[in-house]
């Protein structure tokens, strides 16, 4: 993007403002498509868990942006493709999941969607659609001769997703090569089926996303277009979305609004007013005002991140809990009962509750081999009192306070054990 390039649509204008936009392959007419009104512009999203992770929110807030300024979002499962796999960024092939276990992690991920976009029959409405609907069915000699006949082996052999795999001498199956192919394919059917004309994905799809561009060019598609969101990383280099304990989840059950909220609190101070921008609604003037905080008032601008992220995906009301649990725990140094909990047998507790495998069974390190590690860092604590004993036990006396037993790793960390 030059930089005298002034967008004159919303749409074009808040993304550009708000950080989301790494490269386009033509802005000027893309605007220009924008400011018409009503731009149809998908993003596709894998079925390969029951929930999509934090990699896939700034899409999400993509999607989002363009439904609120005047456009129809169209988010698509890829029902079809994941039963191939995407070999973008990984240096080993996907396992293979079954039509039932796609089908249930695409009714799961509906509901993350459903937080962000208002689906209905309205022009603006959001439409979930899914590859498998003209993929499954597709007869391979057609496909070879009406779509396959446009791609260029030599070009496709240039593309980041298979020259990585390559150079690193890591096996690339036959169906992963095709899986570009299938994503541009969906990009010309998804035109032809619900007029969109705009792709959008992270920088890592650029290189698909120009191929369906081209494809459309080929297969008679008005003029499409595609546009990316840069890499994320936190200002110290480290790739959004992963922790210590694992990926971020955005479905509860598998992360807790509390722990969503404390990774959002535990931001680094240079990624605040950048996250607030990607990751919440709020207006930029507010989000001004707060990123001009100094020194310790810093923190208050990062329980607003905190809140306004998980009030979007977990609802206000677990938001407003998790931070209330968190001003009781590290503020007010009191117990608070809204921590996550992790039930224990209570006849284990009973004879002596073994205190390297509490922490492994809280959730809190993976093993014992690194709860043994955290011990001789005087990382642990139990109630608030430093573990120095590795053989120690937890017994009874420990769960004495509304009968649960507060774990600490760290000064942020905290799950408290429950005996059933």
């Amino acid at each position: 993007m030059s930089d005298d390039f002034a967008p004159k649509s919303e749409f074009l204008a808040t993304l550009i403002a708000r950080g989301f936009v790494h490269q386009c392959t033509d802005f000027a007419a893309l605007d220009a498509e924008a400011r018409k009104g009503g731009l149809s512009a998908y993003i596709g999203f894998d079925c390969t868990a029951p929930s999509l992770h934090i990699g896939s929110l700034l899409p999400i807030m993509l999607l989002a942006w363009l439904q609120r300024t005047g456009g129809k979002p169209l988010p698509l499962v890829g029902g079809g493709t994941t039963r191939v796999g995407d070999p973008s960024g990984k240096d080993e092939s996907r396992k293979l999941l079954t039509i039932e276990q796609i089908d249930a992690n695409k009714a799961s991920i509906r509901t993350v969607f459903e937080k962000f976009l208002r689906f209905g029959d309205a022009a603006g409405d959001a439409l979930l659609l899914d590859n498998a609907d003209w993929l499954a069915g597709l007869n391979y000699i057609e496909f070879l001769r009406d779509v396959g006949r446009h791609f260029s082996v030599n070009r496709m052999l240039t593309m980041d997703s298979v020259k990585l795999r390559l150079e690193r001498e890591h096996e690339l199956s036959f169906i992963e090569f095709n899986y570009m192919c299938l994503q541009a394919y969906d990009f010309a059917q998804i035109n032809k089926r619900h007029g969109a004309l705009l792709q959008m994905g992270g920088s890592d799809q650029w290189g698909n996303i120009v191929m369906g561009v081209d494809l459309g060019r080929r297969m008679g598609c008005p003029q499409l277009y595609g546009l990316t969101s840069p890499l994320l990383t936190t200002s110290s280099g480290a790739k959004m979305g992963k922790t210590a304990a694992g990926a971020v989840w955005l479905n509860a059950d598998l992360l807790s609004p509390y722990d969503y909220w404390q990774y959002w609190r535990n931001s680094e101070d240079a990624d605040v007013e950048r996250f607030l921008k990607l990751f919440t609604f709020l207006p930029l003037d507010e989000i001004a005002k707060l990123t001009a905080l100094q020194g310790a008032e810093i923190n208050e601008a990062k329980k607003t991140l905190a809140t306004e992220a998980t009030a979007l995906v977990h609802g206000r009301e677990a938001a407003e809990q998790a931070a209330a649990t968190a001003k009781t725990t590290f503020e007010e140094g009191a117990l608070a009962l809204s921590l996550p909990k992790v039930k224990v047998d209570a006849e284990e507790v009973a004879a002596g509750l073994g205190v390297l495998t509490a922490f492994v069974k809280a959730g809190l390190v993976a093993s014992t081999g690194e709860a043994r590690r955290q011990v001789k860092g005087g990382g642990l604590r139990v109630n608030d009192a430093p573990v120095t004993d590795e053989r120690a036990t937890l017994g009874d006396k420990d769960f004495e306070k509304d009968g649960v037993a507060k774990l600490s790793l760290g000064k942020k960390k905290h799950v408290l054990l429950e005996r059933a």
